[in-house]
């Protein structure tokens, strides 16, 4: 399996592990997780849930992406506009509403740091001649 691959596999796996633990159970992973004592609303939990089926249908472009060759340059773009997305809007919670839990100050961490990752391994494992644009 090439790097990319291995990159895919791994980012799919991880994130399905998140969307699973807010998905199934919103409840349980806000008291678990978060320092949040609350109850979550009807509305929250569709929130949540919601999110979980969005990233699991992310989740399955990766896969696609992983046994599809034409796809994974496409699934690894797609894997750094996510986390920049994501930790975009964490950083403009941050400064507008608090820092939130250390669960979530982990996980603006580790998606500003999928977008150079992505960016590199893109860069160096692409053909020289991949990345020039010819008018020819």
């Amino acid at each position: 399996m090439n790097l990319k691959k291995i990159y895919l596999s791994i980012f799919a796996i991880t994130l399905s592990v998140i969307a699973l633990l807010y998905g199934i159970k919103p409840q349980w992973f806000t008291d678990t997780f978060l320092e949040a004592n609350m109850i979550i609303s009807t509305d929250a939990a569709h929130i949540l849930r919601a999110v979980s089926g969005l990233y699991l249908a992310l989740i399955g472009f990766f896969i696609y992406g992983i046994f599809n060759e034409k796809y994974t340059d496409a699934a690894i773009i797609v894997t750094a506009v996510f986390c920049f997305g994501l930790a975009a809007g964490r950083s403009v919670s941050i400064l507008f509403d608090g820092v939130p839990s250390p669960l979530l100050l982990l996980y603006v961490i580790m998606e500003y740091s999928i977008v150079p990752l992505a960016y590199l391994l893109l860069k160096k494992t692409s053909p020289s001649n991949y990345n020039e644009v010819s008018l020819a």
